[in-house]
């Protein structure tokens, strides 16, 4: 029993990961990560199926519609996060734990100005950012649940915020266990809080957003009292908030790039939602969802499956970080180029499960009930699943070299290929649908416009691609980075 409790609490030490075996330590730290990220698709899936189950198809329309208003807000958040915590993991590599102090101390401040920031400017931009997607007061249910539940979520933003704050900074030092621990914990809370809340309590589509927000900020409040009493050397004094001026902008130079890059991307993803309504649509009134519903949960399905790949590029940002902090060059290369032969193998079998999973619109039925999964939602899903798995590798590569270049220390490469996503979405969404259906979008459009719709996300994928090329040759195959002299 001793020897058992050993190991587990092996599991929970930081990980160097400047040294050992690259395949063998990166696999090790992103393991904890890619099971923290499908706790996480189920954290954010059990809203959806509980409503899809239990309410009426305008809620679930509502919900669906919302993701990427929400999607906007907490992506820059957690894009933040993120970037913040490169500088933690320089200062790990480095082995110098008064910087990794001073960057806790920094981030805690700077989140907390963040939360204020984005909680007020979410909720000032709710009802136009509504409107932009063509979801208006006019159409009553609809307008109602996406109203409710996304006023609900901006209002937790802090209780996000702080909950990738917390995940990140863990991971960044090496522990990429505990954040699993405590996210499993929150999505088991989550699910029964939307259970109690929805079907025992009536609470509806608010009853969803408040389980949600509930326990992020309860398993927030309990990572970061675990993360003062297991690291001793984690707890901060008052020298520790003596912060300078550089330290305030290290942070801000690699957060916010990162945060507005993610920020970028679901503006895009907006864009294309806005042109999903219209496919529902005919002379400017709402008469399906069918578009909107099969969409978004081929969209859910999208982003469960991916999650694997997102995961493992997410670890390779402290992986990078470390080893930069290490000086060791020669290990960023071997082991982004091993990491990119994960993805190679990963990422065929994840778009086969994805492909299997839409035969007879199978992954329609967990997200939605019964006489909602209809042949055109299952048409309109489908489309966006034959697309999307069957050009899945580019999405792959944006998601490990990405963070690897975000890892360097590059975040201006980072920020110009979101840009480029963005510029090659918004031209695909407005532009092609429109030319394949005869120049008006709505719901008679033949089916090869929404076809033209999709092709919005490899477009996109290929331009960001294209960007993250020049500093993967520049700096990472020929281990350039005489911009880190000053």
């Amino acid at each position: 029993m001793s020897r058992m409790m050993q190991r587990i609490q092996s599991l929970f030490k930081p990980m160097d990961l400047s040294q050992g075996s690259c395949w063998r330590t990166i696999l090790r730290f992103s393991l904890p990560i890619i099971l923290s990220y499908l706790l996480q698709q189920v954290y954010s899936i059990s809203d959806a199926a509980i409503v899809g189950q239990t309410l009426a198809s305008t809620d679930v329309a509502g919900v669906n519609d919302t993701q990427s208003l929400i999607f906007i807000f907490l992506q820059f958040a957690f894009g933040v996060s993120a970037g913040f915590c490169v500088i933690t993991s320089r200062h790990a590599g480095a082995h110098d734990e008064g910087g990794v102090r001073r960057s806790l101390a920094t981030q805690i401040v700077l989140s907390t100005v963040l939360t204020i920031l984005l909680t007020a400017l979410a909720m000032a931009l709710l009802n136009p950012l509504l409107a932009w997607i063509h979801v208006t007061p006019d159409q009553g249910d609809v307008y109602r649940a996406a109203h409710t539940y996304c006023a609900i979520i901006f209002c937790g933003i802090g209780a996000q915020l702080f909950y990738n704050f917390i995940c990140s900074f863990l991971r960044s030092i090496g522990d990429s266990v505990t954040p699993l621990a405590f996210l499993l914990f929150s999505t088991l809370l989550n699910v029964a809080l939307d259970l109690l809340f929805i079907l025992s309590f009536g609470w509806g589509v608010a009853g969803a957003a408040i389980a949600t927000v509930l326990a992020q900020l309860l398993s927030t409040i309990a990572c970061f009292i675990y993360a003062f009493a297991h690291y001793p050397q984690l707890r901060l004094s008052r020298q520790d908030f003596a912060l300078t001026r550089s330290d305030i902008c290290q942070h801000i130079i690699q957060g916010i790039p990162l945060g507005l890059q993610f920020s970028v991307l679901a503006i895009g993803i907006i864009i294309m939602q806005s042109v999903v309504v219209q496919f529902d649509m005919v002379d400017g009134l709402l008469v399906s969802s069918a578009a909107q519903n099969g969409y978004g949960a081929a969209n859910k399905l999208f982003c469960l499956i991916s999650t694997p790949l997102n995961a493992l590029g997410v670890s390779m940002t402290s992986f990078t970080a470390q080893n930069l902090g290490a000086g060791d060059y020669k290990r960023i290369r071997q082991g982004t180029l091993q990491a990119l032969i994960m993805l190679l193998i990963v990422g065929v079998l994840s778009a086969t499960i994805g492909l299997l999973l839409s035969i007879d619109g199978l992954y329609l039925r967990v997200f939605l009930s019964a006489d909602k999964v209809t042949p055109e939602t299952i048409r309109y899903g489908n489309t966006l699943v034959y697309v999307d798995f069957g050009l899945f590798l580019l999405v792959g590569f944006i998601y490990i070299i990405r963070n690897c270049i975000q890892g360097i220390e590059r975040p201006q490469y980072v920020l110009c290929a979101g840009a480029g996503e963005l510029i090659a979405r918004i031209t695909v969404c407005l532009l092609l649908p429109a030319a394949v259906a005869g120049g008006k979008v709505d719901a008679n459009a033949r089916p090869l416009a929404f076809y033209a719709l999709c092709a919005a996300d490899p477009a996109a994928w290929i331009a960001s691609d294209l960007v993250l090329c020049i500093p993967f040759f520049r700096h990472i195959l020929r281990q350039d980075y005489r911009y880190l002299i000053k």
